[in-house]
């Protein structure tokens, strides 16, 4: 599954990213915010999208928000969750076959509607190289 979850600052981001996503026949869940709160708290929507991600490894995530730290920082909290800032396309696919991300974030005042599609898109075509040193890496990871 994939769940997408943003703050207010990536809300409109994120109404966009789904729209398009679901036009294309993808499955994503929406974990909220469901309305536009100038005073909600990145924390509170980043942690709920990061105990999904636990829940299954098959499991993955996008969040948004203006500059995207805030959401990576509290996800990356979560024990085997390893969420990836990007701003391009290339930068997205990099984070998934060198690092396994299994969630992406979004900074959505650095980046166009067009542009976030094409990250998205790239950032779930792109496998895990599996390579022994990426993987030997990871296992670092998750013994910290």
């Amino acid at each position: 599954m994939i769940y997408i979850s943003s703050d207010h600052g990536g809300f409109n981001l994120k109404k966009y990213l789904i729209e398009t996503f679901k036009n294309k026949g993808m499955k994503i869940e929406d974990l909220g915010p469901k309305e536009l709160n100038a005073l909600d708290d990145y924390p509170d929507f980043a942690s709920e999208l990061a105990k999904k991600v636990q829940e299954n490894p098959e499991n993955k995530g996008i969040l948004i928000c203006r500059n995207g730290v805030g959401m990576s920082i509290t996800a990356n909290r979560f024990k085997g969750v390893r969420a990836a800032l990007s701003w391009s396309a290339e930068h997205a696919a990099s984070s998934r076959r060198d690092d396994d991300s299994n969630v992406l974030t979004l900074p959505a005042d650095y980046i166009s509607e067009i542009e976030a599609t094409d990250i998205v898109e790239k950032w779930l075509n792109t496998q895990f190289s599996g390579e022994e040193r990426m993987q030997r890496r990871l296992e670092k990871l998750s013994s910290l």
